[in-house]
């Protein structure tokens, strides 16, 4: 492993990409964020290392970055060795995963980068919770998603929170912004897409039964954990369809519902 250094001292300025997660947590809309991507644990680590993000340092405990010795060999970046309790002192709390590395951000790619040759894309409206939009990612890798695509008021997919619940799946499922929503919709039609909103409307057809109409090209509009989808995305989608639940339960969990819906549609 390159530049392998043993650090002591949680005031060495070598740190500074790792500090105080706690406040700032790196994100570029807070005061002291720099929008850095950061990985937690050796098989997140690992995601961002065979990841398109630009490695500059990985921060651990020996045994850690043991275990990362032959993923780091490659790379010419500092690789930072501490113990437990300078880490956390650095980072802000204690971090059962042991090691952390951060990455610049990578190029966005554009809405045709994502789209063309997708088969069935995600495209989210509102959805503010960064845990419940990592787990969304990790549903879109496991279940052959092709692309996710994020409309107004989406969080931030590169936030820690992300990364760490995505298990660093978002570092591998292709996504962009589509700022003029809902006009993305139309878009989306243009180029082959039937558009189907989730909703747990009553009036809403079966999520199977779309399936099986064998339409070549589905974006499947998921909208916000509290409110849904706007009536503006409903409106401007070509069909409203639902999962089918027991008396008693009219919604789930948007990443739930979303992994759910993902299976119908890619199975």
């Amino acid at each position: 492993m390159a530049k392998l250094t043993e650090i002591a001292d949680a005031a060495d300025p070598r740190l500074d990409d790792f500090r105080d997660l706690t406040t700032a947590d790196r994100r570029p809309d807070r005061p002291g964020g720099r929008g850095l991507v950061i990985a937690e644990g050796v098989v997140v680590v690992r995601r961002l290392l065979s990841s398109a993000y630009p490695l500059r340092a990985v921060l651990g405990v020996p045994r850690k970055l043991d275990e990362l010795r032959a993923d780091l060999a490659d790379f010419d970046v500092p690789a930072y060795a501490t113990s437990a309790r300078t880490m956390s002192d650095v980072v802000g709390f204690h971090l059962n995963r042991g090691v952390l590395a951060v990455a610049d951000r990578a190029p966005t790619p554009s809405l045709a980068d994502v789209v063309d040759g997708a088969r069935v894309l995600a495209v989210l409206e509102g959805v503010n919770d960064h845990e419940n939009l990592g787990a969304m990612f990790r549903n879109a890798a496991a279940l052959g998603v092709d692309g996710v695509l994020l409309g107004a008021g989406c969080a931030d997919p590169l936030y820690r929170r992300s990364v760490r619940v995505s298990m660093g799946h978002v570092l591998r499922v292709p996504f962009t912004s589509v700022p003029a929503w809902p006009d993305a919709v139309e878009e989306l039609r243009r180029r082959g897409f039937h558009v189907a909103a989730l909703t747990p409307r009553s009036d809403a057809i079966a999520l199977r039964d779309v399936r099986r109409s064998g339409f070549d090209r589905i974006a499947l509009l998921l909208g916000s954990e509290g409110h849904g989808l706007s009536q503006e995305a409903l409106d401007a989608a070509d069909s409203a369809v639902r999962i089918p639940m027991a008396s008693g339960v009219d919604s789930l969990n948007v990443a739930t519902a979303a992994a759910v819906a993902f299976y119908e549609l890619t199975r």
